[in-house]
């Protein structure tokens, strides 16, 4: 019997449907992956910022993952917008409990608009129990230096491996260069950091890249690959999907991505290999 490949969205909803869970959905299945969700919050928002929030009582964010785990358990796991301490909280409960084989942590702080979208009083939760039991995190840079305290790269990475980070990729995204965006990849063991580049896209359109890049990140981690190798594929990913969506109009403000500019068929697993 052939298996899909799972792969869990712990993250809010984005109404307007270019970050959030929506972008994951779209993301994952885009690389060939079975998307699954776990929603932890409502936003009212479209591509010019957000209005509101609701966060999702915390049981039912537990009660979420519990059934997932029950029935189909995912070979991958990301986590984006938690809101709230409970929601941190509840979630870093579960996946503690639970053989959570590649989880990559996208603390998100910040929409690409400028709005908070997480509880201040939560961060500190976030560091302390989610960050040391994480395969990777992909904090941006306006969120390395809010979790850090600290501008320079090197100090933020010795400040997130005294956090327990083992592997750590500071996005670059939205630096103000417009020749090229670099990340930095701290791989675990390593002292060295691999510089990823690639060509700056002129473009207003980078709703939701973050969420849409550590979905592909754990994507690619679900169908075996190796940190270094599922960052490498996730930034070529995210790339092509900026590119793709540079020169279409949606909105009036930041738009989306083109998470579909190249869909794979899902694949799926026989005698535990992936296959298409």
């Amino acid at each position: 019997m052939k298996r899909y490949i799972p792969v869990l969205s712990i993250a809010g909803s984005d109404s307007s449907g270019g970050a959030g869970i929506q972008a994951d959905i779209k993301t994952i299945s885009a690389i060939g992956c079975y998307a699954m969700t776990a929603i932890t919050s409502i936003t009212a928002q479209n591509t010019t910022g957000v209005s509101a929030i609701q966060g999702i009582d915390p049981d039912i964010v537990a009660a979420q993952i519990d059934m997932i785990w029950a029935d189909i358990k995912p070979l991958a796991v990301k986590t984006g917008m938690l809101y709230s301490r409970d929601i941190v909280n509840v979630v870093a409960d579960r996946l503690t409990g639970l053989d959570v084989r590649n989880l990559v942590i996208d603390p998100v702080i910040m929409s690409t608009s400028g709005s908070l979208l997480i509880d201040r009083d939560a961060i500190d939760d976030l560091r302390k129990r989610l960050f040391p039991i994480a395969t990777l995190i992909t904090p941006n840079r306006l969120e390395a230096i809010e979790l850090t305290g600290e501008t320079d790269y090197q100090r933020q990475v010795d400040a997130f491996r005294a956090m327990g980070c083992r592997n750590i990729l500071l996005k670059g995204g939205d630096d103000k260069r417009t020749d090229v965006k670099e990340d930095l990849l701290a791989l675990e063991g390593e002292e060295e950091l691999i510089t990823l580049r690639a060509d700056a896209v002129n473009t207003k359109n980078t709703h939701g890249t973050g969420c849409t890049l550590s979905s592909a990140i754990a994507s690619y981690m679900a169908l075996g690959f190796d940190v270094e190798e599922a960052v490498t594929r996730g930034k070529i990913y995210i790339t092509h999907a900026i590119n793709a969506g540079a020169r279409v109009s949606v909105g009036h403000g930041h738009g989306p991505v083109n998470h579909l500019f190249a869909p794979r068929h899902m694949k799926f697993i026989i005698n535990k290999s992936p296959r298409t």
